[in-house]
């Protein structure tokens, strides 16, 4: 039976139009499935839905989603946050609810390590999903030896805005986004060389996120990113603290952020 199926011209180059005309005919395409972003159910013969192709070095997996969720789309991952996202569906492993994991914060000599803790924030009358994002130590500037932290500095360098008002949008950040796939948190992106990104943060497990945080984040097609020093905001059990935290280390003026796209789901 025909599928209600979008199936986009990158989606098509990538498949080829064999495999894409078979979808479209209803072969190899579900009727229900899990949304990939939300990870409610769908019906391919009920309702309108998108293909998504994840894309590996090696694998690649062909997802659906609600097309009033996203649109049908290529979402590149590394290989290792596919695999991870194939064995999260197949039940394999699990990714934690909090806190986030961590990994080593590229180009900087330290082994210093980044938590991530997803939230809500209250901004303007609207709750808007937050990545707030700490350290684990001090941050050195590249090549350099010395005691002082570059965290802030270095971010300021890189196009995120100080934060005196938690009550003030902070001001987007262009080449920036976070890549929410298979319906879990898997990176923080950053401009890369020839028009490409590169991972900023990632996770080693994808990062499971809260119903609420995830619908409004596809909701606004964006999230805000905070960033403090290590020992400024620590890993809060609930959004009212994280939120207070966040208010003292602005009023202290070491917080920075920024407004960025969701990559790929």
């Amino acid at each position: 039976m025909p599928r209600m199926l979008d199936v986009s011209d990158d989606v098509r180059a990538e498949i080829g139009d064999e495999e894409a005309d078979r979808l479209l005919a209803g072969g190899d395409a579900p009727g229900s499935y899990d949304c990939t972003s939300c990870r409610t159910p769908g019906d391919s013969e009920q309702e309108r839905t998108s293909t998504v192709l994840f894309v590996g070095e090696e694998t690649a997996v062909l997802a659906f989603a609600h097309a009033t969720c996203i649109p049908s789309q290529v979402v590149p991952v590394s290989e290792e946050q596919l695999q991870g996202a194939v064995r999260s569906i197949t039940g394999e492993d699990a990714a934690p609810e909090t806190p986030a994991p961590a990994v080593p914060l590229p180009t900087t000599p330290r082994q210093a390590t980044l938590g991530i803790t997803c939230g809500l924030v209250l901004v303007e009358g609207d709750l808007h999903p937050a990545l707030v994002v700490e350290p684990d130590g001090p941050i050195a500037r590249p090549g350099s030896a010395g005691p002082d932290d570059a965290f802030l500095p270095l971010l300021l360098e890189q196009g995120f805005h100080p934060v005196t008002d938690m009550d003030q949008l902070p001001g987007p950040n262009p080449g920036w986004s976070a890549l929410l796939a298979m319906g879990k948190l898997h990176a923080v992106l950053q401009p890369g060389g020839a028009g490409q990104q590169a991972a900023w943060w990632q996770a080693h497990q994808p990062l499971a996120v809260s119903d609420g945080w995830r619908a409004a984040a596809n909701k606004a097609q964006s999230v805000l990113m905070y960033a403090a020093p290590a020992g400024s905001i620590g890993h809060q059990p609930r959004e009212d603290l994280m939120r207070e935290a966040l208010e003292k280390a602005a009023a202290k003026g070491i917080v920075v952020a920024a407004e960025m796209p969701l990559a790929g789901t």
